[in-house]
């Protein structure tokens, strides 16, 4: 009888991201002064609602009489009152009016959660996390996204699988062959990588070999700035909890666009997860020839995405139908950012009759 050893480790999609960092729940442009719309964190409702003077709020989604969402309410002034029995809320969680509170009966000491929120680059950001660490802990800072040399595209999706996936998705480039219908045979190298505590970065030399390539890689790399299908190095890298990534044309100085992503749980299981992306474009020197592109770039970014979902959302399936993570990895770059993100997330609450680790069995060495 062949033998058999049991390796003991945390699924890594069992374990849940840090709560203690800014993440994006939103786009600003969604919530207009006046209004309220609903978000989500990690199975946290938030109410995030802007008042007349254009600030913004973020409260615990649910009022404190009968627990209705206050996503539903209405605005006033800078109050947020709940669309049931009126109870109203200012912006630091607080109940400022019971309309029909009789006299001499005490006003509850406590309304609703406030969480600490940021606006910047188009995005919503919130601290989820503990409130001390707020104050220490700064956003997010994206220069590319502010600078007049460069144009900011922002993508904001829904994808249901677990955020690991994604950080594993977009570190790992030999899944090229994934998106041979688009960029043609690419031969990524993988011409080095760092690792630390909170931190994976990998830089990769891209060649085109052969096939057809859609309009919009070229124009978004070598080819818009130099006119040649030069190969390209590409850099990414986890810092967690975020994800970055800078192409640069072999032989240029400075990269030809930056991206940088967040992928924020919605659901408790943390099974579904928000992407939100800003890709700052570098402008060339030609007026208006970005403008002309754009369309091309934008159709390019989404058939890329659209397949890198499907990989994603496959993976995840496969993990919901197996019960766990029965993945056999063999690139150590993969390897250790699956450490990084557990290493420094939190283990999520086991389902009933679950754990929050998984025996993995596997054959010996050399089967």
């Amino acid at each position: 009888m062949t033998e058999t050893r049991t390796r003991i480790e945390t699924d890594l999609r069992r374990i849940g991201i840090d709560p203690d960092f800014w993440y994006p729940i939103a786009l600003s442009r969604a919530i207009a002064a006046g209004k309220a719309v609903a978000a989500s964190f990690a199975g946290e409702r938030i109410a995030l609602y802007r008042g007349t003077s254009g600030r913004l709020y973020a409260l615990e989604d649910r009022c404190a009489h009968r627990q209705v969402p206050l996503s539903m309410g209405v605005v006033e002034g800078d109050i947020l009152r709940c669309c049931y029995h009126a109870w109203a809320y200012r912006g630091t969680g607080r109940i400022s009016q019971i309309p029909y509170l009789p006299k001499g009966v005490t006003r509850p000491p406590r309304g609703v959660r406030a969480y600490p929120v940021h606006e910047a680059y188009g995005l919503v950001f919130v601290f989820p996390g503990n409130l001390a660490k707020a104050a220490v802990m700064p956003p997010p800072e994206l220069p590319a996204c502010v600078s007049p040399r460069h144009r900011t595209m922002t993508f904001s999706r829904t994808v249901l699988c677990h955020y690991s996936f994604l950080h594993e998705n977009l570190l790992d480039m030999n899944h090229q062959f994934l998106h041979r219908g688009i960029l043609g045979k690419i031969e990524p190298t993988l011409l080095r990588y760092d690792t630390g505590p909170t931190s994976v970065q990998a830089r990769y030399r891209f060649t085109h070999k052969a096939g057809k390539k859609d309009r919009g890689a070229g124009l978004l790399a070598a080819e818009r700035v130099g006119g040649a299908d030069n190969p390209d190095v590409i850099t990414i890298r986890t810092e967690y909890p975020y994800q970055t990534l800078t192409l640069v044309p072999e032989g240029a100085d400075l990269p030809a666009f930056s991206l940088w992503v967040a992928y924020v749980p919605e659901d408790a299981e943390q099974r579904r997860s928000h992407v939100y992306g800003l890709l700052s474009i570098e402008k060339p020197r030609v007026p208006g020839a970005l403008h002309l592109a754009w369309p091309f770039i934008r159709r390019f970014t989404e058939r890329v995405f659209a397949e890198d979902r499907m990989a994603v959302e496959a993976e995840q399936r496969a993990w919901d139908e197996q019960r766990g993570d029965r993945n056999h990895e063999v690139f150590p770059l993969i390897l250790d950012v699956r450490d990084v993100l557990r290493n420094n997330g939190l283990p999520l609450a086991a389902p009933a009759g679950g754990c929050g680790s998984c025996a993995v069995t596997e054959p010996p060495s050399g089967q």
